[in-house]
């Protein structure tokens, strides 16, 4: 079985750090046993935790560094940092590395060794779950220059293509900015034409680059000129290797069965579940990757949780399998009663919720331990979200429902 890994860019808390610890007992002790009592059989550790950008900070944090001590001293468990992000943030690893010396790798930088660079050693970990891809895609949601997840995805994709894998970006919400024509910024690097040389160095080993960019984002953030009644929407602002379409595109390339990184994400190898799914759950074979999404930001502070909801409904129409999960501050989304004036111009996220449940290949779920650090209930209306714990939570992420395809399941941050 291939490593389950994870791809951590943002400051990881101790919540998180928590349930990730929790889930990892759990996927020893009621997915993989064997693992306990035979853990040198296998060749690759059972999970490989990515950390880069401020994720890094948690290596040092009074509040986190106990949690990683926990993870860490489970078996078969890596952990890979960026030793570009280390310097840049002049964290040091030497008493950690001390104490775990076979569990800790800092890869160097590009210049010094390129070859095992941070972002090829993730490449190659992820392309291990599909080992006939010849793509590795990247989902962008954060605008550039005060963002630096936009520079890890150009670096991660030009990673790709130095393993001869065709580099995909698909820019969602924010995210599309990284398309915009003519960027002149001062202090950092040109993202826009980041992805054009992106685009020259894959085209020069024959490989090529594919940038998608959903039209609902693009129009609301005045990308959208023109739109020749086939769905093909022109833009003036945008790069030219840009294609602005509909979210179904990208969706459609999330049915196919290559690695998809995002900024803070998984991959995870296939455990196929025993128990039977609910009725509600498809009962088509498909040859797509299932996916769990984690929405885990309040519901009307930024539009990453309806966002999420629209990548989730819009993934299950097209028959990917698709379970969503409320985690940490996701789970208001589902507290309360929230009320809506009639003309106001936001979705209500529980009548979104309420509306797409019991929908085929897809499924809602609120992580209870979550509501419960908050002092909150779920709202009883919302049948439709079954409430779920550590045992729970890690079924869901590490095993795929029987329908599912591929030999792997995405999990996606929102």
């Amino acid at each position: 079985m291939a490593s389950n890994s994870f791809l951590f860019g943002e400051k990881l808390t101790a919540e998180r750090l928590s349930w990730v610890a929790e889930s990892l007992k759990n996927f020893f002790v009621a997915i993989h046993p064997d693992a306990l009592r035979h853990p040198s059989r296998e060749k690759d550790p059972f999970f490989i935790f990515f950390l880069t950008g401020d994720s890094l900070y948690s290596l040092h944090d009074e509040e986190t560094l106990p949690l990683w001590d926990i993870i860490l001293s489970l078996p078969s468990v890596r952990l890979v940092c960026d030793r570009e992000e280390l310097d840049l943030r002049g964290i040091s690893l030497s008493s950690l590395k001390m104490k775990y010396p076979n569990n800790i790798s800092d890869q160097n930088g590009r210049q010094n060794s390129y070859p095992r660079s941070f972002w090829r050693e993730l490449v190659r970990v992820w392309r291990r779950h599909e080992t006939g891809s010849g793509t590795f895609g990247f989902l962008q949601l954060s605008s550039p220059y005060m963002n630096r997840p936009c520079q890890y995805s150009l670096t991660c994709l030009h990673a790709a293509v130095e393993e001869q894998m065709a580099p995909e970006v698909y820019a969602y919400l924010d995210g599309i900015h990284i398309s915009h024509l003519n960027q002149k910024p001062t202090e950092f690097r040109n993202i826009g034409e980041g992805f054009l040389e992106l685009e020259q160095v894959a085209g020069k080993k024959n490989l090529p680059f594919t940038m998608l960019v959903c039209s609902r984002c693009a129009g609301a953030r005045g990308y959208s000129t023109w739109d020749d009644g086939k769905g093909i929407v022109i833009s003036t602002c945008t790069i030219e290797p840009c294609k602005i379409r509909n979210l179904n595109v990208t969706i459609d390339r999330f049915r196919k069965n290559h690695p998809i990184a995002g900024e803070s994400s998984g991959i995870a190898g296939i455990a196929r579940g025993t128990e039977p799914r609910p009725e509600s759950w498809g009962k088509k074979e498909s040859a797509s990757p299932s996916q769990v999404i984690v929405i885990t930001r309040t519901p009307y502070g930024t539009e990453h949780t309806f966002g999420a909801l629209s990548f989730a409904i819009a993934a299950a129409h097209q028959g990917i399998a698709t379970r969503v999960i409320f985690l940490e501050d996701g789970v208001y989304a589902l507290t309360g009663t929230h009320t809506a004036e009639s003309d106001d111009v936001f979705f209500n996220m529980q009548d979104v919720i309420d509306a797409a449940s019991g929908s085929e290949n897809l499924e809602f779920y609120a992580h209870t331990p979550s509501l419960q650090r908050r002092s909150a209930q779920k709202n009883k209306q919302l049948k439709g979200v079954l409430d779920i714990g550590t045992q729970e939570l890690a079924q869901l992420l590490f095993s795929a429902p029987k329908n599912a395809g591929g030999n792997h399941q995405r999990i996606l941050f929102f």
